[in-house]
Order: structure tokens, then sequence, then C-alpha cells
């Protein structure tokens, strides 16, 4: 397996929108690499010249090339390592899109899931990641209506080419899942607490942490360590605040805890955020 993710380097001008799909032109640089398990979605393209890459779960060294195709359902986490400076283009896709769209689908949205592909050949998922690219490219002149149409299609795609076999599970439901998910966007910049967040599911503590995984598919407080890392994305990018005003409103105790947060999550500083804003 192999394939550009949450890994250090230079994301080059971000662009994400809760619930449209975001993309972005990743640089990574040579040596080994980690796409920790996140709540959203990630589908990476590559660009640049041929990788080297080795994975130590299949211990065969590959070479990647352009239009070489990597899928990370949310909660997958991978590592590998790259011999060569890696480009890709990068797509997010918010959970809360494809569960719409495998609604929309008439498949259950707690039970459809999207499989893990490493250097996959799809040209339906390349056609996208071009159009996105070429999106980003010319400073997003088409607007959120482009990256949802473009977004709903390669969710759709995903989960018609690329299913995972469905798996029962009883996690919370949609109306417990909603309140807790807007308690959290509602209070990134408050202390949250596991049992706040299962009183607003109408659970105990322990159960709560159970249910909410089985719902996402990541822990509790990897899902809010996410939301507000994008929280501090959203408002690096927006500007007109300090560093430190800008972790503090994202919930995080100080700025160093953002960057490392920030780091681990997006794999860049708060500082290449800052400045890709430029």
């Amino acid at each position: 397996m192999s394939g550009p993710s949450e890994a250090p380097g230079a994301a080059i001008r971000a662009a994400g929108h809760r619930g449209v799909v975001g993309v972005e032109l990743r640089v990574t640089p040579a040596g080994d690499l980690v796409h920790p398990p996140v709540a959203d979605h990630h589908v990476s393209v590559h660009v640049g010249p041929p990788v080297r890459v080795s994975c130590p779960a299949s211990g065969a060294p590959s070479t990647r090339t352009r239009g070489e195709v990597n899928v990370f359902p949310a909660g997958v986490s991978d590592a590998w390592t790259e011999d060569d400076e890696s480009r890709t283009v990068h797509l997010r896709l918010p959970d809360s899109l494809v569960r719409r769209v495998a609604e929309e689908m008439g498949l259950d949205p707690g039970r459809a899931s999207i499989a893990p592909r490493y250097h996959l050949r799809d040209l339906r998922i390349e056609h996208i990641a071009w159009a996105l690219d070429a999106e980003r490219r010319a400073g997003f002149p088409s607007g959120l209506l482009f990256r949802e149409s473009l977004g709903l299609a390669l969710s759709a795609h995903l989960l018609s080419a690329h299913a995972a076999p469905a798996v029962p599970r009883s996690g919370l439901s949609k109306d417990q899942l909603r309140r807790v998910v807007d308690c959290v966007e509602a209070h990134l910049d408050a202390d949250l607490s596991i049992a706040r967040l299962a009183r607003e599911a109408g659970v105990s503590a322990p159960h709560f942490k159970v249910l909410f995984r089985r719902a996402l598919g990541v822990p509790v407080h990897a899902y809010v360590v996410q939301r507000r890392v994008e929280r501090a994305k959203t408002l690096l990018l927006r500007g007109g605040l300090t560093s430190g005003e800008v972790a503090l409103q994202a919930g995080f105790a100080h700025q160093s805890h953002m960057a490392r947060c920030m780091r681990r999550v997006l794999g860049v500083t708060p500082g290449a955020i800052a400045r890709a804003r430029a």
C-alpha cells in the first residue's frame, strides 16, 4: 500500500467547507509517513514524478506513478515509507456527505461503507480529481455548487464501485448523532467532556464511547480534535486573528497544543496554512 495522506508536508492552497469536498495539492518529503484514523474519507491521486514506496504491512516495495489512486475511508489508518518527494491532489470527503449520498442511493447510511484502495487505477476518480484541481488552481471561480456536484459524484462512485462489505452495527441513532455533532460544533471552544456528550445522546458515558465509535468509526476524542483542527484551519485561512487567538477560539489549550494537533491531523503547521492564504 502507499499513498500521500495525513503526512508531514506542504499543503498548497487548501479549500474546505463543511459538507463539501475539499481539495488541496500536497507535497510530502521523503521518509516515513502516517495516515491517522480520522472522521472523514480521503482520496489521493498522484500527480508528480514516480515515487518509490514500501509498506511494512506488505513488505513489497513498489513505484507509484501519475494517476494512481489511494482511498482512505473514515477511521482507516496506515503507514508507509517514500524514498522520494511526493506530490498528490488530495481530496477530503466529509462523512456527512457520503452518508447523505448513501441514503439517496437507497443504502443504509449506518452500514454502507467504502473499502480502502491502494495503487488503484480508476479513470472516473482521476477525472474528478483533475477537475477539482483545475478549479483549485483557478482560485475556485465556480463556487461551492461546482465542488458539491463533484463531491456527490465521487461519493456515489466510491459507494457503488468501491463499497466495503456491510457490517451490521448498532451505533447511535440519527437523532442521537445529530445532537452530539451539533453540541460539538457549538462548543468547540469549550472544555467538552465525554459526560456532557453522553448526556446529549441520552446514554451512559461508557456506553456512549462504544456507540459513537460504531457510528463514525473513530473515538470521540479523535473526532473532536479533528473538528477543532478544521475550525482552526478555517480561521487561519480567513485571517484577522493571531495564532494564539485562533487556538483559543478552536478550543485548544494554547498555540503549541494547536500546532501539535494540526501537524498530526493535517501534516502541516499553522504557519504553513496562514502563508497559503497569501
